[in-house]
């Protein structure tokens, strides 16, 4: 697999990569990029299944993925089923730990989740791989014996993570996660001749003891880096809404909601994610950087990022929905071209209230919405033309609705102004 848009002319790999910010630290800068910029390598990066989907802050590491194949190099995406069962150390507390079957259903999930950003055919295929094949069937005495033996305690107890629990307290199972993950990287390397890991910045310390175990070992040389953690420019944490967390699974975070996700972006950090998560060219993204910059009003990167990435992970007919909703629902489109899913979930974004019964006139709608305090106000907004039903003023104050201008048998779409909309459900 790879990618004429690929920086082979102008960038190599590697430049490419720091051009863009995807490379916070390596084990060694030269040796990185004469493996990235040479022949084709094999490259894992690990997802543990603690929860039943990913989120947009895996972004980094599967786009990233995605563009190490695109380049040419073979991808092995490690599902961790058995270190999903014990969980990294957090700096809070102790993690729950989940039943093993259940993690064995999200382990599925996240690897179906996985398929549409690699290809699994080709001279570089990717490959899935779950490092319960070869932790489960590993004893106490050979875990303690052939992995334990190679890690001094003190370099152990140096991890920050470590550090910040030992006065709050830090289980065995924990703090043996970090031999977990690094003898993940010598089976990988015996196993399928795995010469790179990367992740995220947090894991610099659990990467480089693979590294270091790797070389105990008596094999190698291997190499490794981090991509930096995404943050936002208010201090917000990437990837919550109020919601909460932006879920790559559609039955936990519908199309729309995330199209709109990225649609929002702060100018001050759509540029940044742009470089991160895109695949556009460095002309390309250096245009609407500039764009941005010129006419920030008109969210040319925010929607560009947007599409593309909604498209990535959903295919283009969601992405159509999406768009075709965020217009409709502005009155820049038909509202019933919009398939009920995408109704109902851009409704439910806005503010969704569910109703039963016989329907109030429009002003009680609009109060009943929250789209104004009470009927007083309804009524000013109406009499002054600023109260549309699906896309359509109303300006009598005694104005109703009949159920055959429900949108599939069941939805209102109210809107006060330009800008402030909601929805309304009428259930049976």
């Amino acid at each position: 697999m790879t990618d004429s848009n690929l920086p082979h002319g102008r960038d190599s790999l590697t430049e490419d990569l720091r051009w863009r910010g995807l490379i916070q630290d390596s084990t060694g800068p030269d040796e990185l990029r004469d493996l990235l910029d040479g022949g084709a390598a094999t490259f894992y990066v690990g997802f543990d299944p603690t929860a039943p989907s990913l989120h947009v802050g895996h972004l980094m590491q599967v786009t990233t993925a995605r563009r190490l194949q695109l380049a040419g190099h073979r991808p092995l995406l490690l599902v961790g089923g058995a270190t999903g069962q014990i969980g990294d150390p957090k700096e809070s507390a102790e993690r729950t730990l989940n039943p093993p079957e259940v993690v064995a259903g999200w382990v599925q999930r996240i690897r179906d989740q996985l398929a549409p950003f690699v290809s699994y055919t080709g001279q570089n295929a990717a490959q899935l791989v779950n490092n319960l094949e070869w932790t489960g069937e590993m004893s106490v005495v050979e875990f303690l014996r052939d992995v334990g033996k190679h890690f001094p305690v003190n370099k152990m107890l140096a991890r920050e993570v470590v550090r910040a629990r030992l006065e709050t307290g830090i289980s065995f199972t924990e703090f043996s996660y970090q031999l977990l993950q690094a003898n993940d990287f010598f089976e990988l390397h015996r196993r399928h001749g795995c010469q790179l890991q990367y992740g995220g910045s947090d894991q610099w310390g659990n990467i480089t003891a693979g590294v270091d175990y790797v070389r105990r070992r008596g094999a190698g040389p291997v190499q490794a880096f981090t991509t930096p953690l995404v943050t936002r420019s208010d201090g917000t944490k990437f990837g919550k809404t109020e919601g909460g967390a932006v879920w790559l699974d559609p039955e936990m975070t519908s199309p729309y909601a995330f199209y709109q996700f990225w649609v929002n972006a702060d100018d001050r950090d759509v540029t940044r994610y742009l470089r991160y998560f895109s695949f556009r060219s460095r002309e390309e993204l250096e245009a609407l950087e500039k764009e941005t910059a010129e006419r920030p009003a008109a969210r040319g990167a925010q929607r560009a990022l947007a599409e593309e990435l909604t498209t990535l992970v959903h295919g283009a007919e969601e992405t159509r929905q999406a768009v075709a909703a965020s217009q409709a629902l502005f009155g820049r489109g038909s509202l019933d071209e919009l398939a009920p899913e995408t109704l109902r979930a851009a409704l439910t974004e806005a503010g969704l209230v569910q109703l039963t019964g016989e329907l109030p006139d429009v002003a009680g709608l609009l109060r009943d919405s929250g789209l104004v305090g009470g009927l007083k106000e309804a009524r000013r907004v109406i009499t002054e033309g600023g109260a549309y039903v699906n896309n359509i003023r109303v300006t009598d104050v005694d104005a109703t609705v009949d159920r055959a201008d429900l949108l599939h048998g069941r939805y209102l779409v109210l809107r006060r102004g330009k800008r402030s909309f909601a929805g309304v459900e009428l259930r049976s």
